[in-house]
């Protein structure tokens, strides 16, 4: 049987607090399942555009608590924390926190982290891609023990913490998303995460043409070939995202012709590509159903400009 279809909004650049808390609000009564942050810290200028992501206002874990307190029913979420902006430990207690003041509603993600230019213009420096990775399965085994409630003790090469017991206790861990588009995270994903996020290829440290070319029908495949390899009997059992980074619905914000000169692609082509999503409300959810069938995704994350015309689909999909 396959998994239920669920969606949910990434938010970028609310415009102030009230905007946020009604994003929120909006979000919960269109029928998405989740509103994420992003864990980004760069303002506009030369930086981010280096980048190739969007500007983020606001950081994540105060914009996470301000959604959950405006809402009731609606899932919170980080798409994804970069694990070398933060301590593992201090960052476990703010995600169990966030869950106890929400009723459990918190969903989290993580990843290795990829914009060089953020991490060099906040003086950190950039490991290889291994040496992320490394630190990345370190900081979720730190994570999954203290949402588990188990004693901390560690002494890896990125992560140390010893004589360490969590509060809050929690009746039920929070989901755990981990995400990526190379070989070793994605088989780390399949081994240790309950959500899997199928994305872009960004060891470079830029969002450009290689993201796109990283992220077709044949890469998408590979990429769900090596979390199955990491997951093993488990691979039934996990929910598997992607994002719509380039989405033209009807109605909506952006069109096809925009998508095609972001990406370079067109036609059926666009159509097809597994990280967009265009055409009618139709047309939309019948794409979606063949990629269920094909890939298994069921969950699926839009960003925060059109969220409106996508309303018709959720409306359709969500829980099915």
């Amino acid at each position: 049987m396959p998994k239920p279809f669920r969606f949910a909004v990434q938010a970028y650049r609310p415009d102030s607090g009230a905007a946020w808390r009604e994003l929120a609000r909006q979000v919960e009564d269109l029928g998405f399942s989740t509103l994420h942050t992003s864990d980004h810290y760069l303002g506009p200028g030369p930086v981010s555009e280096a980048t190739g992501h969007r500007p983020v206002t606001l950081a994540p874990v105060p914009a996470m608590a301000v959604a959950a307190e405006v809402t009731s029913t609606l899932r919170i979420g980080c798409r994804m924390f970069c694990v070398g902006y933060h301590h593992a430990y201090v960052l476990a207690k703010e995600i169990a926190t966030l869950a106890e003041l929400s009723g459990g509603r918190t969903e989290v993600g993580l990843g290795a982290g990829w914009p060089r230019a953020e991490y060099e213009a906040m003086g950190l420096a950039f490991p290889s891609p291994g040496e992320r990775v490394t630190h990345l399965a370190e900081f979720l085994q730190m994570v999954r023990d203290f949402l588990a409630g188990r004693p901390a003790a560690t002494n890896g090469k990125h992560v140390q913490v010893r004589d360490m017991s969590p509060l809050p206790l929690l009746p039920a861990s929070p989901p755990l998303m981990v995400g990526g588009g190379a070989p070793r995270v994605l088989r780390l994903a399949g081994a240790q995460a309950d959500i899997v996020s199928i994305n872009f290829n960004n060891r470079s440290g830029v969002i450009g043409a290689d993201s796109v070319a990283s992220s077709g029908h044949p890469e998408t495949v590979q990429k769900l070939g090596w979390v199955r390899e990491g997951a093993g009997e488990r691979y039934k059992e996990l929910e598997l995202e992607f994002a719509a980074y380039f989405l033209a619905v009807e109605g909506g914000a952006t069109t096809e012709a925009q998508l095609t000169a972001m990406t370079g692609l067109s036609g059926e082509d666009l159509r097809a590509f597994p990280h967009a999503l265009v055409g009618s409300v139709d047309a939309v959810c019948e794409e979606l159903e063949r990629r269920r069938t094909v890939y298994g995704f069921s969950y699926v994350t839009i960003g925060d400009r059109s969220i409106k015309a996508f309303a018709p689909v959720v409306g359709r999909l969500a829980g099915r």
